[in-house]
């Protein structure tokens, strides 16, 4: 916790020194997927991004309450507050249950997050399960004046709201214009303004997911579970609130204005947002139909792929571009990222060989204090708004001077061997969060297809010493074949699986 930790501050437009409200504690929401249909890559830069933070705040010795919500109910189709029930209508099309279509793609969800290395959120709320919290938030902001009921729907009066308070600090818009945006529709339907947000909604007959409330049978406003569950579980002003940029406007700025209705006062100290990933520029998302899930991005099965991508492959492709900046979508950019975790990796596995250190006469050493300026230069990237990119250049950095010492160019002692694999496995696997397999069937494969070269070449070193060049020929040959990269050197040999 004594590092200088910078993060940049969607609500005041800067990076500010994290100071967290309760010394040594961080409460920390993120808003989660809406269950109606596998995730996304679009989906799975959030979830990677948060867990970059949650893994760096508890490294850094922070004890962190992290809440990513479910919402199960009251995502409209729109976005807005027109349209069906995103759940409801997946339920309706499949003749299943609303819960049923929720519990499969939350189960679905979770398995992807488990492939993609996040850790678990601390709390893990669905919508469902917090209606009665969301219904008196909705009493909070009625009994304050800023909210009105109409046809047995409550609706927040982003006009009234405007004259006490600031609507719009967040993502910079003036009510004015959404006003004149909105204008010709003004009193049309059952809200003074159409710039009005609901908070409750009357089910109409056909609406499954309903609840009873004090003002009609009907659901709650897709804004409210957020506003509702952050305050249950974090309490009235916590640390972090983050998301996608794409939820700036309008559900984070609806929460603002939520919270400041209901209890006086802005919830969140910092709002943090991660940008888009694109696809030709365009944003990837499950409304412009260009979404490819992140089950189709493990089998390749989607025509705009060239191949399969492991999780860790998405994973490192998206940890080498900051959260902040936009990723476009490409197989040779995938390719390339594939490419670079393989480099980390091998990298990894080559220093564990020399463990115990290796003196090289006439070569130069690897010093202590390398070890220490790269761990400086590692920290002040993660200490400046999660500069992922650049820990994985220092990263790469260090691999190669790693392949020094693999081929015999340099010299390490034991002790500096060890502390500098110590920090590139913090680094690589505890901060980054980056693994060499998928799962223990792949883990249990590589160990298998690892013993079974390890069997050949040394099949081929008996050949050698026998000297039968041909038989050692040859298996070298075969091997480079398939992709393997075979070196002798003076203690035996090394192969990598050149992809």
């Amino acid at each position: 916790m004594e590092q200088p930790l910078l993060i940049y501050n969607t609500l005041s437009r800067q990076k500010e020194l994290f100071k967290p409200l309760t010394p040594g504690r961080v409460g920390m929401y993120v808003c989660g997927p809406t269950v109606y249909g596998d995730a996304h890559l679009g989906h799975a830069r959030p979830a990677i991004t948060f867990d970059l933070l949650f893994r760096y705040l508890q490294h850094l010795g922070y004890k962190v309450r992290y809440v990513r919500n479910i919402t199960d109910v009251g995502h409209l189709e729109h976005d807005a507050d027109e349209g069906e029930d995103k759940i409801a209508k997946k339920a309706r099309l499949e003749q299943l249950e609303p819960m049923e279509v929720a519990q499969y793609y939350t189960n679905r969800f979770h398995e992807a997050m488990d492939a993609l290395g996040c850790l678990p959120p601390s709390i893990e709320p669905h919508a469902t399960g917090h209606i009665i919290e969301q219904q008196a938030l909705v009493k909070q902001i009625l009994d304050n004046g800023y909210a009105y009921e109409s046809n047995g729907s409550i609706y927040f009066d982003i006009e009234k709201y405007n004259k006490d308070h600031r609507w719009g600090i967040l993502s910079g818009r003036d009510l004015e214009n959404i006003k004149d945006a909105s204008r010709d529709l003004a009193g049309v339907g059952e809200k003074k303004n159409q710039a009005d947000f609901a908070l409750w909604k009357a089910a109409q007959p056909e609406h499954i997911m309903r609840w009873p409330s004090p003002w009609s049978d009907g659901f709650p406003g897709w804004h409210c579970e957020c506003t509702a569950m952050g305050r249950k579980y974090l309490g009235e002003h916590f640390d972090i609130h983050g998301g996608g940029m794409d939820l700036i406007f309008p559900h984070h700025e609806c929460e603002i204005a939520q919270a400041v209705a209901s209890q006086g006062s802005q919830m969140v100290h910092y709002w943090m947002h991660n940008n888009m990933i694109t696809i030709d520029g365009k944003k990837m998302g499950k409304s412009y139909n260009n979404f490819i899930t992140l089950p189709q991005f493990f089998t390749g099965d989607h025509p705009l792929l060239s191949q399969a991508y492991t999780p860790m492959t998405i994973r490192f492709f998206i940890l080498q571009a900051h959260y902040r900046s936009t990723v476009d979508f490409g197989n040779e950019a995938l390719q390339a990222a594939e490419k670079g975790l393989a480099r980390l990796m091998d990298g990894l596995k080559n220093l564990r060989r020399l463990q115990d250190g290796q003196k090289v006469k006439g070569q130069p050493q690897v010093e202590m204090k390398y070890v220490d300026e790269l761990r400086t230069k590692l920290y002040d990237a993660m200490n400046d708004d999660l500069n992922s990119p650049i820990v994985i250049s220092h990263l790469f950095d260090a691999c190669r001077v790693i392949n020094t010492l693999t081929d015999k160019k340099a010299s390490i002692t034991a002790e500096v061997a060890q502390a500098l694999l110590k920090l590139m496995e913090t680094f690589v696997t505890d901060i980054l969060g980056l693994r060499p397999d998928t799962g223990s069937t792949n883990k249990a494969r590589e160990e298998a297809y690892g013993a079974v070269v390890n069997m050949l070449l040394e099949q081929r070193q008996a050949a050698k010493a026998e000297k039968n060049w041909a038989l050692s020929d040859k298996i070298r040959d075969d091997l480079a074949a398939l992709g393997f990269e075979v070196k002798d050197t003076k203690d035996g040999f090394t192969w990598t699986l050149n992809k």
